[in-house]
C-alpha cells in the first residue's frame, strides 16, 4: 500500500511540473508549489465552499501591517487614491481589461447596482491568527460576466493603489464566495481593510484577498505569478 501511494503521489508531481501549473519559475522549489496546487485542484471540488459562520461568531479583527495609500510619508503613497479619499470615493473606478469584449471602469454605485452577496467567513493570516468578519460586496463572476471574459482566459491578475500586485486561477475568480467586497460587519468598508474595495478569496490564506484594489486585468498568462512570489510567499495557499 505504501509503495501504491508513493507512486501515486509522484505521478501527480510529475504531471503537476510537467503540464502548465502557475507559476513555473524553473526549479524545484517552485515545482512543490505547482504540486500543493495540483493536489488541491484534483481533490476538492472546483465549487466546495469555505465555512460560513453566523454573525453572533463575529470577532475583533485586526489590520496587521496596513499602511495608508494616501499618507504621502507612507511606504507607497499613492496622490490619486488621496484624491479619492478625500472626495469620499465618489470618484473611484474600477478598472478591467486585459482578455474581455469589454473593457471598462465601474464605479462603486455601478458594483452596488449587481446582485450582492453577504458571508460571514474566517481571514486565515499566514502570521498565525485568525479572525472572523461579515463581508458584502459583488461576486467576482459578476463583472466579468459583465465585462466578457475571452474563452482564453485562464487567470485574473489584480492590482492595488499601493502597489501592489496579485493573481488567481479562473476557478477561484468565478467561485461564488470570491466577491469585490466593499462592506464589512453591515458598515462601508473602512480604510484599515481596504477601503474602498478590496478581493476576498475564501479558500485561500488572506493575504490573496488584496485591499485598495483599483484594477483587474484578464490575462491568458500570469508571468512570475505577482508580489507575492517575488516576496518568497506561495502563489497558491489554498485552505
Amino acid at each position: 500500500m505504501l509503495t501504491s501511494g508513493v507512486t501515486g503521489l509522484s505521478a501527480l508531481l510529475l504531471t503537476s511540473c510537467s503540464r502548465e501549473m502557475p507559476p513555473t519559475y524553473g526549479n524545484l522549489l517552485r515545482c512543490s508549489d505547482n504540486f500543493t496546487y495540483g493536489a488541491q485542484r484534483s481533490v476538492l471540488s472546483d465549487n466546495a465552499l469555505a465555512r460560513e459562520y453566523s454573525v453572533a461568531d463575529i470577532s475583533s479583527f485586526p489590520a496587521t501591517g496596513t499602511v495608508d495609500p494616501g499618507d504621502p510619508t507612507g511606504s507607497s503613497p499613492s496622490a490619486i487614491y488621496r484624491q479619492l479619499q478625500e472626495g469620499g470615493f465618489a470618484n473611484y473606478r474600477l478598472e478591467v481589461g486585459g482578455a474581455v469584449a469589454r473593457p471598462g471602469a465601474f464605479s462603486l454605485s455601478e458594483l452596488k447596482s449587481f446582485a450582492s452577496r453577504t458571508q460571514v467567513t474566517k481571514h486565515v493570516c499566514e502570521e498565525g491568527w485568525s479572525a472572523i468578519g461579515q463581508w458584502t460586496g459583488v461576486p467576482l463572476s459578476l463583472v466579468l460576466d459583465a465585462a466578457g471574459i475571452l474563452p482564453t482566459a485562464r487567470f485574473i491578475k489584480y492590482y492595488s493603489f499601493d502597489a501592489w500586485e496579485d493573481s488567481i486561477d479562473m476557478i477561484d475568480a468565478l467561485h461564488p464566495q470570491t466577491i469585490l467586497a466593499y462592506g464589512m460587519n453591515g458598515r462601508d468598508l473602512p480604510l484599515r481593510h481596504g477601503a474602498p474595495l478590496r478581493l476576498r478569496v475564501e479558500r485561500q490564506i488572506g493575504y490573496k484577498s488584496m485591499k485598495f484594489v483599483n484594477r483587474i486585468e484578464v490575462a491568458e498568462s500570469i508571468g512570475d505569478g505577482g508580489d507575492n512570489p517575488k516576496h518568497g510567499w506561495a502563489w497558491f495557499v489554498g485552505i
